[in-house]
């Protein structure tokens, strides 16, 4: 059964940081994306950023510069280093995986910027 699992929200002031941990379990194949959404209070789930295959990095506008997302190498597990975070960031921050046309999803974890 695979399951995905995220890990390292927190409550952080304006212009912190922190990174996310994704790790995917129970696959016996690689992944071929793993990439974050986030949710905030009474607001639709919002894309945030992706790695593919062959190493592609898409961003939503609002993140670029700011956060990075990276793969490392032969394991199913993503990070996303969020830099200068700012309170409009707070969201659940999920973490989905897809391969061979299934996608999977976590529980989410919770970050919150103060101002």
């Amino acid at each position: 059964q695979v399951q995905v699992a995220e890990s390292g929200g927190g409550l952080v002031q304006a212009g912190g940081s922190l990174r996310l941990v994704c790790v995917v379990s129970g696959s016996p194949l690689p992944m071929n994306a793993m990439g974050w959404y986030r949710q905030a209070p009474g607001k639709q789930r919002q894309f945030v950023a992706a790695w593919r295959h062959g190493d592609l990095k898409t961003y939503v506008d609002s993140v670029k510069g700011r956060f990075t997302i990276s793969r490392e190498n032969t394991e199913n597990r993503v990070y996303l280093e969020m830099n200068n975070l700012k309170p409009e960031d707070t969201a659940v921050y999920y973490c989905g995986a897809g391969q061979s046309g299934m996608e999977f999803w976590g529980k989410g974890t919770l970050v919150t910027v103060s101002s």
